[in-house]
């Protein structure tokens, strides 16, 4: 017979203490755990202790690479100067509606304005349109800029 128990906020069942298997273990000495090795608190150590001695093979093998160093510090390095999202030239058209797609001319390019949507790269990747655009943002690829200029549009660069 078990009975629902809350145990850490969640309900579970509860095993009568007389059926535990530690009740079973009562009168003999080692509960189990032998007369040589006997049960210690934390043999190995706590933690990832021994990870470069008696645990070494296990970090090798299943954590490989996990000391050491790798490249050069950068002291107080403020990310924003590296604060650059970037978009590619097949997702350009969606930063404006569909309409302004499509009543787009030769004569009357629209203007896609990066920055003002939060992007400031714009890459290569994809194909354009065949259909004139002027595109602003603070950096082209030479890709992107080669396909904006074959589809009859123009790079703006803007601060």
């Amino acid at each position: 017979l078990a009975v629902l128990a809350l145990v850490g906020g969640r309900r579970t069942r509860a095993m009568p203490t007389h059926e535990r298997k530690h009740r079973k273990k009562r009168g003999h000495r080692t509960v189990g755990y032998g007369r040589i090795g006997q049960h210690r608190k934390h043999p190995a150590g706590r933690g990832k202790a021994g990870g470069q001695h008696h645990h070494r093979i296990m970090m090798d093998k299943y954590h490989p690479g996990f000391f050491g160093k790798v490249g050069m510090r950068y002291f107080h390095k403020t990310k924003n100067q590296f604060f650059c999202p970037t978009i590619n030239l097949d997702k350009l058209w969606t930063l404006v509606p569909e309409e302004v797609r499509k009543s787009a001319t030769k004569e009357n390019a629209p203007v896609i304005d990066c920055i003002q949507k939060g992007v400031f790269k714009v890459l290569g990747k994809g194909q354009l349109p065949e259909t004139p655009v002027i595109v602003k943002a603070k950096f082209f690829s030479k890709l992107a800029e080669k396909k904006i200029k074959a589809a009859g549009g123009e790079c703006v660069l803007a601060a």
